[in-house]
């Protein structure tokens, strides 16, 4: 059994670990809001430019000017794209991505396709790294600093592999933010964009309008930003997933540090008063050795 010495310098610890988790938790509900309040400023403007592109597409096809990014051809070689953090102490947040993600490509493997792997984040790169996987690309040093800039870079990228025939499709997996406690994996093929089809409506209306320049040029300039657009949004919000989770996680871990405080305290007071027994029974047996020899 363990010395009550020993059990108090556990409760310390304890103590210690419970004030690294509530920091860490109050400095994830503070980046949560940060992040929240930016993917939410954001997601009016995402639906809206889907929205034009929506109907832009849908007047380039009845004047047959599809451009060929909207055009789907055999499908040989998929680039997949994982989103993770570069940090753990998040639950499952990266668990069940990595684990959604090593699914979908072993699924496409079996379909006889080529499978090309981009990854950002620390976790993705050295989970897939483990597996002895190759990748074609890898950021990482986004999580908590992510800029616009960063979802240009990454769609500049997809782009000219596309474009250059490099690959058929390209497919990017995250976190989408639900809510605090609850975060969606979410599977989207990126490029080839195909045709972008606005919500349904009960009474569907068509207005007609006029764009200038034409639709290929209006094509050429937006269709970029829209990849960019849909890379950024997925960015947010697996940074607003991966801070909840964290938030979660660390309050859990609270939770548990506190649990764990008052079981500790429960054993040192059983052993503190078996200690006090042995003593009093000592002292005990000393009287009545006393007596006896008296007598």
């Amino acid at each position: 059994m363990p010395t009550l010495r020993d059990i108090r310098k556990k409760i310390k610890a304890i103590q210690g670990t419970k004030k690294i988790t509530s920091a860490m938790k109050m400095v994830a509900a503070a980046k949560l809001r940060k992040v929240q309040d930016s993917m939410l400023r954001y997601r009016p403007y995402a639906v809206k430019m889907q929205q034009v592109l929506a109907d832009l597409s849908g007047a380039a096809e009845t004047r047959g000017d599809v451009p060929p990014i909207l055009l789907r051809r055999p499908v040989k070689t998929v680039e997949v794209l994982v989103i993770t953090s570069d940090k753990g102490l998040c639950g499952a947040f990266n668990a069940n991505i990595l684990r959604a993600a090593h699914k979908e490509i072993n699924r496409l493997k079996e379909q006889g396709l080529n499978v090309v792997l981009s990854v950002v984040g620390r976790k993705a790169r050295d989970y897939f790294k483990r597996r002895d996987m190759t990748f074609k690309n890898v950021w990482t040093g986004i999580s908590g600093k992510l800029q616009y800039t960063h979802a240009q870079v990454i769609a500049k990228e997809m782009i000219n592999a596309y474009v250059t025939e490099a690959v058929d499709e390209v497919v990017i997996i995250y976190n989408e933010f639900k809510s605090v406690i609850a975060q969606k994996v979410v599977i989207n093929r990126l490029l080839p964009i195909g045709r972008i089809d606005s919500e349904p409506t009960e009474q569907p209306t068509f207005i007609p309008f006029t764009y200038e320049p034409r639709a290929p040029e209006l094509f050429a300039m937006l269709l970029p930003i829209y990849i960019e657009i849909q890379i950024y949004r997925a960015l947010l919000e697996s940074q607003a997933a991966e801070e909840a989770a964290r938030m979660t996680a660390m309050d859990n871990a609270t939770k548990n540090c506190d649990e764990l405080i008052r079981k500790t305290t429960l054993m040192a007071n059983k052993v503190r008063q078996a200690s006090i027994t042995k003593e009093l029974m000592d002292i005990v047996g000393g009287v009545e050795a006393l007596k006896q020899s008296e007598g």
